[in-house]
């Protein structure tokens, strides 16, 4: 009797430790947002956005400065975006599999579903957009939402002129973010707020994937956030053109959706209107994640929780004449990225090149999983830990289409358009803004064949089988 009892107290303390093991697994919370440029937070320095909650995370972790997507296959930029996201896969091979998303997911090649076999509640809400049942892959959800509220066709092409004040972005007669009755923002958060009340007694850690539809269009907020940006207070951006030069040759002319979204050519006053409207809709976000991190700190998980945040790919707004996210300047292809954890250094901003899809294996690291053979995204730990000083990255990959390839390396930026068989070259240490063109310079001619050498390579390991040798010599 008494060796059974003494086996019994081993059991009961040897699931004791195991539980203990398994808490000792820290939360994830990731947030997302869509459209949101790297520059648009106060904290780096933008003269006029508020966004109060994002700068406190920067303040309380580690900010990287220089967070990448890699481009896109399709006009929906955010689509491939969040297929390598949730995948692991560099953009052609995430491609590839992108028609059979939902097989990866169903055998258990997704973010989610290595999360869950680690011991994790996945939960989710808010924008999806991957080609798989969201509902399968997380153990709960709640609204489940498209790649963007409706757009009416009011909403293009605006404003005209300053009597142009038929569409307005808190008139809820428009639907979109309003369609429902309540802000698409502010039901993410309710959802988020819901959550951690179920979770906070829950023995299993948790992964929270929070996915704001916004800063993309309809760009909708209410009239007291719109209010905090009187236009003569807006910035009209450095490098404004009323039209990109090369747009149809890049595949963001015209007829591109979100390039229709303001007049043709560009005027100041209607680039200050969407940036206007782009700066109310950031910081009733902010204000959102706001409730979420304080009821995250008011249920005391924020003790054990690893908090990410950052964006699917970043938006022209005004910039070099471009609206939408289909091109590879700074302004579409870089991101925030925040980092906030119980060892994560605070008030640390790193400028090692990452790519924003490095979330993935940094998660799967935190909670104790080793990394799939098929994700080929990098964890940040040992880049946060200090253990790491290079980037992975040495030189950024970009494409669109077949109709633009970039490099970034060297201090350089070289932009491609095969189809004309154009050139672009800019100096980003002198010309940040990417405003003065240098491939017809015959002193850049070694930095060029430097930049093509590296491109090449770039497609030879990421699988880009476009043929640039046959329209462009250096």
């Amino acid at each position: 009797m008494r060796t059974k009892n003494l086996l019994a107290i081993c059991f009961l303390l040897l699931a004791q430790y195991v539980t203990a093991a398994e808490k000792q697994k820290p939360n994830v919370l990731f947030v997302f947002a869509d459209d949101q440029c790297f520059e648009t937070l106060a904290s780096s320095g933008h003269p006029v956005i508020q966004t109060p909650n994002l700068d406190r995370l920067t303040r309380q972790g580690t900010t990287f400065t220089h967070a990448f997507n890699m481009g896109s296959w399709s006009g929906a930029v955010c689509v491939a975006s969040r297929c390598m996201l949730n995948t692991g896969r560099f953009i052609w091979r995430a491609n590839a599999i992108y028609r059979d998303t939902a097989k990866e997911m169903q055998a258990g090649r997704f973010w989610s579903k290595h999360m869950a076999s680690a011991g994790y509640h996945t939960y989710m809400t808010g924008k999806w957009h991957v080609r798989a049942d969201a509902a399968k892959a997380f153990q709960t959800t709640a609204h489940i939402r498209g790649g963007m509220p409706n757009q009416v066709p009011e909403g293009y092409n605006r404003p005209l002129s300053r009597n142009d004040k038929k569409w307005l972005p808190y008139d809820p007669q428009w639907e979109g973010f309003w369609k429902g009755g309540k802000h698409w923002s502010e039901v993410v958060a309710d959802d988020a707020i819901d959550f951690l009340n179920k979770a906070k007694d829950d023995e299993d850690p948790f992964f929270m994937y929070i996915a704001f539809n916004a800063p993309h269009d309809p760009r909708q907020s209410p009239k007291e956030y719109v209010d905090k940006y009187p236009l003569e207070d807006v910035d009209l951006p450095v490098n404004f053109l009323e039209e990109y030069p090369y747009n149809e040759a890049a595949a963001t002319g015209r007829e591109l959706r979100d390039e229709m979204l303001a007049p043709f050519p560009r005027t100041e006053y209607a680039v200050k209107v969407n940036r206007q409207e782009y700066y109310a809709i950031i910081t009733h976000m902010d204000y959102q994640i706001g409730r979420i991190l304080e009821h995250l700190e008011k249920t005391k998980q924020d003790r054990d929780t690893y908090i990410i945040f950052t964006a699917d790919h970043g938006l022209a707004v005004g910039h070099h004449g471009l609206m939408g996210k289909q091109n590879l300047y700074e302004h579409s292809v870089r991101v925030p990225f925040i980092v906030v954890g119980p060892d994560v250094a605070k008030n640390v901003k790193n400028d090692a090149n990452i790519y924003l899809q490095d979330v993935m294996p940094t998660t799967l690291e935190l909670a104790g999983v080793e990394k799939p053979g098929h994700v080929e995204f990098n964890s940040l730990l040992p880049l946060l830990r200090g253990e790491q000083k290079e980037s992975n990255y040495p030189a950024v990959y970009g494409a669109y289409l077949q109709n633009q390839r970039s490099v970034r390396a060297f201090g350089y930026k070289m932009i491609l358009y095969p189809t004309i068989k154009k050139v672009r070259l800019y100096n980003l240490e002198s010309d940040p803004e990417e405003q003065y063109d240098l491939a017809g310079d015959k002193t850049t001619t070694s930095i060029q064949k430097k930049l093509f050498a590296e491109l090449l390579k770039l497609q030879e390991e990421l699988g880009d089988d476009l043929d640039l040798t046959s329209t462009f010599s250096f």
